[in-house]
């Protein structure tokens, strides 16, 4: 069952929930860190997390670390992400800029036509634009004032920067994937990644009193180290090899429903029910868009 674009879009589905987990914790933890200093430990330790599973697996040949450039300049792509991200979390919600990151599908769409001539069905472009109104409806809070009166600031500018390349990295992986094994891939992105971070971190590293900082902190670099840098990681990638990238990047339409959960279960703020309403409308976006990516693969596969 879980075969195909299927497995791809049920890594999305669980890609979505993972990373809706690192806004909720970043937030709390981002006043108590630089984001730069908070980011390159945690790549550190998810990179000998992914090494050690690829020697395990004996894939971790240097073979498949030819044209290093391709994974220092995907590397560097995410790098700016994910301190783009923390950067914001210091000047806005998790909430808000998990709805910037709802920005990242069209330029998914556009990189991957622009790159690949990936393109998406009508069926697909109304199934993502029914997920849009949901995750605006939850953005806003249903609220259509707090709609009309919306100011972006300079932490959702900021993170749009790094958005727009996360979306770029979507589209690259087909692109720039030359047969390697899926870890060992993934691997040497998070390589790249580390090694941008590491360069340009390393003076707040120093300045970093690491025995002082809370606990929430060493929480949140554990989980998005292991479980939204070197799985997340994984899952994109093995999606973006089964379905467009423009349908990857779509399934972050969920990512503010998830954020409420995860604030509910963090004992956060408690969103009111027509919020609720919001992210209900982008899962049955979502749903729409699993059926339509389904029909066009059958098409393309002459079924």
């Amino acid at each position: 069952m879980f075969e195909g674009a299927n497995a791809g879009h049920l890594a999305m589905l669980v890609f979505a929930a993972i990373v809706a987990g690192s806004f909720s914790l970043g937030a709390l933890a981002a006043p108590h860190i630089d984001p730069l200093a908070l980011n390159a430990p945690r790549m550190l330790l998810a990179v000998a997390v992914l090494a050690a599973l690829a020697r395990a697996r004996g894939v971790l040949r240097s073979a498949y670390f030819a044209a290093a450039w391709r994974y220092l300049l995907m590397g560097g792509l995410m790098a700016g992400y994910f301190v783009s991200m923390f950067w914001a979390l210091q000047r806005t919600t998790g909430v808000a800029t998990s709805a910037v990151f709802t920005l990242t599908p069209i330029l998914s769409a556009i990189f991957g036509w622009f790159l690949l001539r990936q393109r998406a069905s009508l069926a697909m472009l109304a199934a993502m634009g029914l997920s849009a109104i949901g995750a605006l409806w939850v953005i806003f809070r249903a609220d259509w004032a707090a709609f009309l009166a919306f100011e972006v600031g300079i932490g959702e500018k900021v993170f749009f920067i790094g958005c727009a390349g996360h979306a770029l990295y979507a589209a690259l992986v087909k692109k720039l994937n030359r047969g390697e094994p899926l870890v060992t891939f993934t691997l040497g992105v998070l390589a790249g990644c580390a090694l941008v971070l590491l360069v340009l971190g390393l003076p707040a590293l120093l300045r970093t009193d690491w025995a002082a900082l809370p606990a929430i902190v060493w929480v949140t670099i554990l989980y998005t180290s292991i479980m939204a840098s070197a799985l997340t990681f994984f899952l994109v990638q093995f999606a973006a090899m089964r379905i467009g990238a423009g349908q990857v990047m779509a399934y972050t339409y969920l990512i503010p429903g998830f954020v409420l959960l995860w604030n509910l279960a963090l004992g956060l703020e408690a969103a009111p029910g027509a919020v609720w309403l919001g992210a209900l409308i982008a899962a049955s976006g979502m749903v729409a868009l699993f059926v339509a990516g389904n029909a066009s693969a059958r098409r393309l596969a002459g079924l």
